[in-house]
Order: structure tokens, then C-alpha cells, then sequence
């Protein structure tokens, strides 16, 4: 860990609680304008491609940046764990802000070339490869592991915002001023994250000792004690090599990603790709599906709510596991309703389940994860995420197409329930409990 980062003066022991925090609250702001800038971007690129090229060209432009990305991710952690993740956050997103408001400056004074916008969506795709697990490692850095469920919903609650209020901006950005306005709003926005993220103060790593147990998971009321070596002084390769094995070895971690992967597998396409389809098929039409991605993103976003409110919720492992059992019953259900309120209604359930089991094995994946493996640990997680569940859209378009909808959807249902069976099977997830709140000192 570099000098630089541990050298950072800490935040109190004993914090108020995250959403009055004000550290928290910048590092929230920093984050929040980070993500609309995202949106913001790929709503410009989209629209830049679909002005100068074909359907097949805006493909190859729109996919171009997810494969640096998921390529180089597992790197990025590497690098977050090597370097600090304050050193890494500043540093890519500074270059994002840099690279996008030059593409800016470049598409205002001549057309917006394929080849451009290629190259930029690889640039970024790299940089982002970068930023995103360094900036996933946050949260514990920043809070105790008390708060850090809250700390995650308000996470959650950032991206529903940015989910929201992103493709509007950019799209008004694009109808008034084009391109170079669209990627400078976005470029503003990432500047804009620059000067708050330096606010934020960093709690100091402790240093890992070989003769202590270090997990910060509760399992049957008492701490569940994982044996974890100081990493030795290597190479990057054999850094990446290390953290696969703390991973492999972790009796929490490694059975949550598996769930994570399986779940992600299973519905993260029918939820996208086959909710297209299925309205479709229905004749909802565009207002339809409208709104049910809106049904969806209400009840993800109150599932957000409830955990940034509550800051902890009892037996953590069995409530994901449960929750994400009616996420799989309410995605393969969806296709079988034949009125559109009732397919609504069981989008907003299904975002709801679905956004207290993320929030939950997000938080219970960085309260129990070694802080020298934190990099490493949220790479490999961002990785299954963003990496490995979109590859299933195309097996989900071409089974739709050949056995329709319904089948499909109680299929990828059935499959993505099979994360519930590996929750309930691994002993260590069923008794997985957050840290509970500590006693605030008088003078707090």
C-alpha cells in the first residue's frame, strides 16, 4: 500500500451515521456526478454513432468500450490494491475528464468520424477499467463497518439518480448544442467529481498480520475468523494470482460472487434483451415498456431507500438468499401476466427483491474482504457483473426467437434461482450477519 494513501488523516473511530456524515456526503456528490457524467457520455456516443454510421457500425461502436473494460478489469484491482485506490480514482478519472472534453473540443470543429468514436470508446473502456474497481473499493474506506450497508444503499440510490436524470441531460445537451455539447456536459461532470473526491478522507488500512483472523463478518454471533497472510512484495501477475487464491480460499466471499454470477447469468438478460422482446410481443409498445423499466427502477430504488434508512438488516445471508428467490420467482413469472399493470406491478416487486439482495452481498462482500485484497476483491465482482451477465443477451435474444418468451423467462427464472441454492448450501452465507451499530461517544 503506498505511503501517500496511509499517510491520509483518518476519519474519527466512532463517525455519525453515513447520511449524515459529510465525508460520506462528499464522497456521495463526487460519486453522483461521476455517474451522470456516464450516462451522459454513452448517450452522446450512442447518438453520435447513429448520425455518421449504419446499424452495424453503432453496434461495433456501442460494444467497443466493454471490451477493454472487462478485459483489463481484474488489472484495475491489481493496480488499486498496488498504488491506493485514492491514487487511482484521481488519476482515471481526471483522464476521463480530460479525454472526453478533447473528443468535445475535436468533434466541434470537424465531424464526428466512426474511427473516432471508435478510439474513444476504447480509450474509455481502458480508463474505466481502472476507475470502476477503484472506486467500488470506496465505501469501506470511508465508514465503519457498521454503516457500510447504508453506505451501500445510498450507492444504489446514487444510480437510480443517475439512471434517471443521465440520458434527459444528455439528450437536451444533444438537441441543443450537438455532440461537442453533449461530451462537454459530461467532461463538467467528471470535473466536477475531481475537486470532491480530494475532499474526502480515507480511514487508514489496518496492516494485515499473519497471526491475526481478519473478517469482519458475524456468524452465529461471533466473528468468523479467516486466516489471511501479509500479501508478499511481487509482481502484478503474481498480485492478480494472489487475490484469485484469497478469493478461492474465502469460506464468504468466494460462495457470494458464485451467487452473484449465477444470479446475474440468469436474469440480467431476461431483464433487459427479453423485456424488449416480451413487449414485443404483447404489443405494450414503447410506453409499455416505459413503464416497466420504470416499475423496475421504483422498486430498486426503494429497496435503496430501506437499507439507507435501516443501516442493517438481521440475518444479512438468509435475507439475500430470500430475497433473491422472489427476484427469480417475480423475473420468470413476468412473461406468463397478460395485462400490462400486472406486469408493472411485478417489475417493481422484482426490482424491489432484487435491489435489497445487491445491496446486501455488496456490503457483506466488502465488510468481510481483507482491505490489501479490497482492489482485487470488487475487480473480480464488477468483472462478473459487467463483464461476464452481458453475455448472455445474445443466448437470451436467440432462445426467445426460437421458443418465445415465456419459456425463456421461467427458464433464466429457474437458473438464476440456483444462486439461492448455493446461498443456503454454503453454512458461512446462511449465518452471515452485518456488524451491528456501536455506541456513539457523548460528545459525538
Amino acid at each position: 500500500m503506498s505511503a501517500a494513501e496511509t499517510a491520509l488523516p483518518g476519519i474519527p473511530a466512532a463517525p455519525r451515521p453515513a447520511h449524515r456524515d459529510a465525508n460520506v456526503l462528499r464522497w456521495l456528490a463526487a460519486y453522483t456526478a461521476s455517474l451522470i457524467g456516464d450516462s451522459v457520455y454513452f448517450v452522446a456516443l450512442a447518438w453520435s454513432a447513429q448520425k455518421v454510421a449504419g446499424p452495424a457500425e453503432v453496434g461495433l461502436v456501442m460494444a467497443a468500450g466493454a471490451f477493454p473494460r472487462a478485459l483489463l478489469m481484474l488489472g484495475g484491482g491489481v493496480a488499486a490494491d498496488r498504488f491506493g485506490v485514492r491514487r487511482i480514482v484521481l488519476g482515471s478519472d481526471a483522464v476521463r475528464c480530460v479525454l472526453i472534453l478533447a473528443v468535445a473540443a475535436g468533434v466541434a470543429v470537424t465531424a464526428p468520424a466512426v474511427w473516432i468514436l471508435v478510439a474513444l470508446a476504447l480509450a474509455f473502456g481502458a480508463v474505466d477499467a481502472l476507475f470502476v474497481p477503484a472506486v467500488g473499493a470506496l465505501p469501506p474506506r470511508i465508514t465503519t463497518p457498521d454503516q457500510l450497508a447504508r453506505v451501500t444503499g445510498m450507492r444504489t440510490l446514487s444510480m437510480r439518480v443517475s439512471q434517471i436524470s443521465g440520458p434527459p441531460l444528455g439528450g437536451l445537451a444533444m438537441g441543443l448544442g450537438g455532440a461537442p455539447a453533449a461530451f462537454a456536459v459530461a467532461g463538467v461532470l467528471f470535473a466536477l467529481s475531481l475537486p470532491l473526491l480530494l475532499t474526502v478522507r480515507l480511514r487508514p488500512l489496518e496492516v494485515p498480520d499473519a497471526r491475526k483472523a481478519v473478517d469482519a463478518a458475524d456468524v452465529r454471533g461471533e466473528a468468523a475468523h479467516v486466516r489471511s497472510e501479509p500479501p508478499a512484495p511481487g509482481n502484478a501477475w503474481q498480485d492478480l494470482l494472489g487475490g484469485l487464491r484469497y478469493l478461492r480460499r474465502h469460506p464468504l466471499i468466494g460462495p457470494l460472487i458464485a451467487v452473484i454470477a449465477v444470479s446475474e447469468l440468469g436474469l440480467t438478460g431476461t431483464l433487459n434483451v427479453g423485456m424488449i422482446l416480451l413487449n414485443g410481443e404483447r404489443g405494450w409498445g414503447p410506453s409499455g415498456y416505459g413503464w416497466i423499466v420504470s416499475g423496475f427502477g421504483a422498486g430498486a430504488t426503494m429497496g435503496a431507500v430501506l437499507l439507507t434508512v435501516a443501516g442493517r438488516l438481521p440475518r444479512a445471508g438468509l435475507t439475500l438468499a430470500g430475497t433473491l428467490l422472489v427476484g427469480c420467482a417475480g423475473a420468470a413469472t413476468i412473461a406468463l401476466v397478460p395485462a400490462l399493470p400486472l406486469a408493472v406491478a411485478l417489475a417493481a416487486a422484482v426490482g424491489l427483491a432484487m435491489g435489497i439482495c445487491g445491496t446486501l452481498t455488496n456490503a457483506l462482500v466488502q465488510t468481510a474482504a481483507d482491505p490489501a485484497y479490497l482492489g482485487r476483491v470488487t475487480s473480480v465482482v464488477m468483472l462478473t457483473t459487467v463483464g461476464l451477465a452481458p453475455m448472455s443477451y445474445p443466448l437470451v435474444g436467440a432462445a426467445i426467437g426460437v421458443w418465445g418468451s415465456a419459456p425463456v423467462f421461467v427458464g433464466c427464472g429457474v437458473f438464476g434461482s440456483l444462486g439461492v441454492v448455493v446461498a443456503l448450501a454454503c453454512g458461512a452465507v446462511r449465518r452471515a450477519e452485518l456488524p451491528g451499530s456501536h455506541p456513539r461517544p457523548p460528545d459525538a
